[in-house]
């Protein structure tokens, strides 16, 4: 699949994923997440950053719970129950968090499991 960006067309495999994870950027993101019918917010960003960090430091991508643990305890009392912080990110990714987050942040599909 191809996707447009700045008058640059950007290669995706059938699923989203960037080919070439060097032509990943913000506007990359803003773009594939219109056409997914997501409206990116800070929170978004937020997940997204959090997984291009957290990938670029490990090279393997975080588990939901994992994500969950680290930033659920950043974000105040609300988000201090896992369960909670968990509803919340469902809220924003309803497909399913970490494909989304990682399609999104330019990353490899990650495995079923994650």
């Amino acid at each position: 699949m191809q996707l447009d960006v700045n008058g640059k067309t950007i290669e995706t495999d059938e699923q989203g994923f960037l080919l070439d994870p060097g032509d990943w950027s913000e506007d990359f993101a803003r773009a594939l997440a219109r056409r997914e019918g997501i409206e990116l917010y800070v929170d978004h960003w937020e997940l997204i950053w959090y997984f291009r960090e957290y990938y670029q430091e490990t090279q393997s991508l975080p588990s939901m719970r994992k994500m969950v643990l680290e930033l659920g305890k950043h974000r105040g009392p609300r988000f201090s129950d896992r369960k909670a912080y968990e509803k919340h990110i469902y809220g924003l990714f309803p497909a399913g968090p970490v494909y989304e987050i990682c399609k999104l942040a330019g990353l490899p599909m990650p495995q079923p499991d994650t």
